[in-house]
């Protein structure tokens, strides 16, 4: 499996020409994620020099949508339907004695000092701090006992606490919980974790689904977690490093900015805070950091909420094909469907239920199945050529939004829905696609000359063939 733990997935991405190592001393501060950012979307990086730290430091470890399919053992247009398999079927996970676990290699419960053992980048300019952007926040509900997964920025507040924004969600619900009961919530966060792993945090599921089952779902087989030392939280045995700690009740502190997936700064208030009790690691650990709005980020985010827009989606127009949410929409505001439509109407129905699958969505386009929604240039041209305003568009006021996005109004903002498909009653030849017979087929390369010299010498101007 290629994607079993965090070292076999870059073991693979070195084998396939797609890891830069970066022996040059770099700095913490902005030079770790310039850097990272140089080469985004192109090879993952692999900093062995990191200031004065012994741990090296990796991003990049999924930056397009083939690697996420490589990751997952099938191809791009299988990547959406394995995860939808994986949350409809979630496979337990199999606790290991600690013996087995790497993570349990190094264990630490004194003297915690979290800048002094680990390499955290301050990523852009504004931030408030050094953050951890790639560690899994685990939870666990204590009258089910299923855990919650997820991804939340994490700013390093003093040696031993962090910083959270927790978004109103599942871990959110959890914490309000223990909070009105005046008790800490228990969480571990795992960082270094495979990309399978990672995508899975992700998923959009009922309250109660652990996404470590998904996890273990998408590789076919149990992930292997081990119990936290300090804390009732299982967490992936090949982890990297795990912080354990709990989020504290009735306590807030400064948090932010920080530069967020919009490409925006996420401002600066009170937040929750997480109390560090303990940190266990394995030999030799790497730190893996996410740049925030990189297209690692957006990716992680953008894979599962396409999984879960289609379901949505499939709901009200069975014949949907695909969805994508573009990497110009951040992977979270923009939406492009295709359908193969049966019923007039049935296009501004799936923008409806776009925008009911998730507040994010701000903008929803419809297209007919022979678009390719994940050519942009395509999507454009239906646009302009099938779409009329009057006609076509759905605008809904004043309906939430993300915080995030700086056009609302504290989220609260105005919804656009295009529909592009071609009417069903419209004659044949007025949206038939002008076509060359066989240019599909045809190799070029067979027909252009590689030895040529260039124009022949009766095609050259007289003046430049007697210069020659």
């Amino acid at each position: 499996m290629r994607a079993k733990t965090f070292r076999t997935w870059l073991e693979y991405m070195q084998s396939t020409e797609r890891l830069a190592v970066i022996d040059k001393r770099v700095k913490l501060k902005y030079e770790v994620a310039s850097i990272a950012k140089k080469l985004d979307g192109k090879k993952a990086v692999y900093f062995t020099q990191v200031e004065d730290y012994s741990i090296p430091v990796v991003s990049g470890i999924c930056t397009t949508r083939q690697q996420f399919a490589e990751a997952l053992e099938t191809d791009q247009s299988g990547l959406i339907p394995k995860f939808i398999q994986a949350v409809s079927n979630p496979l337990p996970y199999r606790l290991v004695d600690k013996k087995d676990a790497p993570v349990k290699e190094n264990v630490i419960l004194k003297n915690i000092d979290l800048m002094e053992i680990l390499p955290i980048p301050i990523h852009h300019e504004k931030d408030s701090g050094h953050y951890i952007t790639a560690g899994l926040l685990i939870v666990r509900d204590p009258l089910t006992r299923k855990q919650n997964v997820s991804i939340h920025r994490l700013q390093v507040s003093s040696k031993d606490r962090l910083g959270i924004l927790i978004l109103p969600r599942h871990t959110f619900h959890l914490y309000r919980q223990a909070e009105e009961a005046g008790k800490p919530l228990e969480c571990a966060i795992a960082i270094g974790v495979d990309p399978i792993t990672l995508l899975a945090s992700q998923a959009s599921t009922p309250f109660g689904i652990d996404e470590l089952e998904i996890a273990s779902a998408l590789r076919g087989e149990p992930l292997e977690v081990v119990r936290c030392e300090t804390v009732d939280i299982d967490v992936p045995a090949h982890a990297e490093i795990v912080l354990e700690g709990k989020i504290l009740p009735r306590v807030r502190e400064p948090e932010g900015p920080f530069g967020e997936f919009p490409k925006y700064y996420g401002s600066r208030s009170d937040k929750e805070v997480v109390q560090i009790t303990g940190i266990t690691h394995r030999n030799h650990p790497i730190f893996h950091t996410i740049v925030p709005a990189g297209y690692e980020h957006l990716l992680l985010g953008g894979i599962p909420r396409e999984a879960s827009l289609f379901q949505s989606v499939k709901q009200t127009v069975p014949s949907v094909k695909s969805v994508h949410m573009s990497l110009g929409g951040t992977c979270r505001y923009h939406a492009i469907i295709s359908i193969k439509k049966r019923n007039e109407g049935e296009a501004k129905n799936a923008i409806l239920a776009a925008f009911a699958n998730s507040f994010d969505i701000k903008h929803v386009v419809v297209v007919d199945e022979e678009i390719d929604i994940f050519n942009m240039e395509e999507v454009e041209w239906a646009i302009a050529t099938r779409f009329q305003a009057d006609r076509d568009l759905i605008v809904i006021h004043g309906a939430q939004g993300s915080k995030l996005d700086p056009s609302t109004n504290n989220g609260v903002g105005c919804k656009m829905g295009l529909d592009c498909t071609v009417p069903l009653d419209s004659e044949p030849m007025k949206y038939l696609r002008i076509e060359i017979p066989g240019y599909n087929d045809l190799d070029v390369d067979e027909y252009i000359n590689q030895e040529s010299t260039g124009l022949k010498p009766e095609h050259l101007e007289k003046n430049n063939a007697a210069s020659i």
